[in-house]
């Protein structure tokens, strides 16, 4: 929010003028209210792994976010291009794979993925469209330098918690919203229901039936599920609830079963279809692959995308954009180290205290070591494993993440921040303008995710 003479950056101008007029007492109570709505709601994840966490509010701050709309524009422009190469990537590895052929992308690191399916290969899904739903975790060096940290191509989470951040701060500070002119997050779910709508398959006879399909009450994700079908005007719909009927899958209904043209769903590639992958599987639907390849349904994300938010692909990321767009990438990478290389574990090994060391298919900030803030001990456990599977590890350096202020008891302090814009992708791209800002609480903490104690924050893009 402040520049380093003390002045405030242009984009915070309003809002900070409005806060210095502010009772700080008043503004902590209105934290506590912004709580209480949460669980009002019934806003909560769960953390797997931990007895005590059933159900958790993720922590709010009611200090937004703030983002130019000239700045904004430039980050859409780098997002829709990162994501038409995604979608291009994942189109070419299922057919021709020329971009193996091309070398610039090692073979072993497509066939040996255990996020590649041989199922998709040779397959068009419907509208050509493999990532409906992408979630591009952005992290801010600096005064004006946007790095890409990760792709999210399976299955993003979080959009019901910008939504709900942006409800929240309009019933609480409407003044602001009229001092602020601040672009809409709130439609999201009519704009996914238009993308959805616009990728039904062949088979769709009409206006196309969608439904979301979850894995139940017991996901971590499940508050998401339910909100974005109750906001869609959709069925929300679990595994038992389908079933497959003359070459469709239906779902049941208070007047019988009704074949669905489109589901989005919300369950992973290997509890999708115990014909198909997972045998024992309780959540996913018997046959689907089968319908889904004949043209009977679309599945949003198409299944077999995980690969390209496989963190050893994302090292390729900046070669992967120009191959398929003829262009530099508009947004870099951070520095990866590809531990499966002899040099790259040799070099990692040697600087644990100094980089953060992730797992290729980790997720929600687990399975990874943050060096310079872990102890002896914790870095001589992660050398140990990176010794005994090297290829399941990338690393990167740690950055001089930026701050933005968050509202403590004595006033703003400043925390590290990084931003997951939210993009649709059917016979156009929407990125809807802001995302979900995910906070680290903690003072000089860079872990932002709310698994690990991290809490989120509303996100404005202004109108210039």
């Amino acid at each position: 929010m402040l520049v380093a003479d003390s002045g405030v950056r242009s984009p915070y101008e309003r809002f900070h003028g409005w806060f210095r007029q502010q009772d700080p007492e008043s503004l902590v109570e209105k934290a506590g209210e912004a709580e209480g709505f949460f669980r009002r709601t019934g806003i909560t994840f769960a953390v797997y792994g931990q007895a005590d966490a059933s159900e958790r509010l993720i922590p709010f701050d009611l200090v937004p976010r703030i983002i130019a709309g000239r700045e904004w524009e430039r980050l859409a422009e780098g997002i829709e291009q990162r994501v038409r190469a995604l979608n291009a990537f994942l189109h070419d590895i299922y057919h021709d794979q020329e971009i193996v052929r091309a070398g610039k992308v090692p073979r072993s690191l497509i066939e040996g993925n255990e996020a590649f399916l041989p199922q998709m290969a040779g397959f068009s899904p419907p509208g050509g469209v493999y990532t409906h739903i992408i979630g591009v975790d952005l992290v801010r060096v600096g005064e004006d330098e946007f790095f890409v940290l990760e792709d999210n191509a399976r299955t993003p989470s979080g959009v019901s918690y910008m939504i709900e951040n942006r409800e929240t701060m309009m019933q609480m500070f409407p003044e602001l919203f009229a001092q602020n002119r601040v672009r809409p997050v709130e439609t999201y779910p009519r704009h996914l229901r238009r993308s959805l709508e616009a990728v039904a398959p062949p088979a769709c006879n009409g206006d196309p039936v969608i439904a979301v399909l979850t894995p139940g009450i017991h996901n971590s994700a499940f508050y998401e599920h339910a909100f974005l079908a109750d906001q869609m005007g959709v069925e929300l719909v679990e595994g038992q609830d389908l079933k497959l009927a003359d070459g469709r899958i239906a779902m049941r209904t208070t007047e019988g079963f009704k074949p669905i043209d489109v589901l989005y769903r919300r369950v992973d590639d290997a509890f999708l279809d115990p014909l198909a992958f997972r045998p024992d599987s309780m959540l996913g639907v018997p046959g689907i692959m089968d319908v889904y390849r004949n043209g009977g349904i679309t599945l949003a994300n198409a299944p077999g995308t995980g690969i390209a938010d496989d963190k050893a692909i994302y090292s390729y990321m900046p070669d992967i954009v120009e191959f398929y767009t003829g262009e530099k990438a508009k947004l870099a990478n951070v520095p990866t180290f590809r531990c499966a290389e002899p040099d790259s574990l040799a070099y990692v090994l040697d600087r644990l205290g100094e980089l953060v060391v992730k797992e290729v298919h980790g997720s929600g900030g687990y399975g990874m070591l943050v060096g310079p803030t872990a102890t002896r001990d914790e870095r001589e456990l992660f050398a140990a494993k990176l010794k005994e599977n090297p290829g399941n590890y990338i690393a990167q350096p740690t950055l001089a993440l930026s701050t933005v202020p968050i509202l403590v008891e004595k006033g703003l302090a400043p925390r590290h921040v990084d931003l997951r814009p939210f993009v649709l992708v059917s016979d156009e791209v929407k990125i809807i303008p802001g995302g979900l800002t995910r906070v680290a609480l903690k003072e000089g903490s860079l872990v932002v995710n709310s698994s690990q104690g991290g809490g989120t924050k509303d996100t404005w893009v202004l109108e210039d």
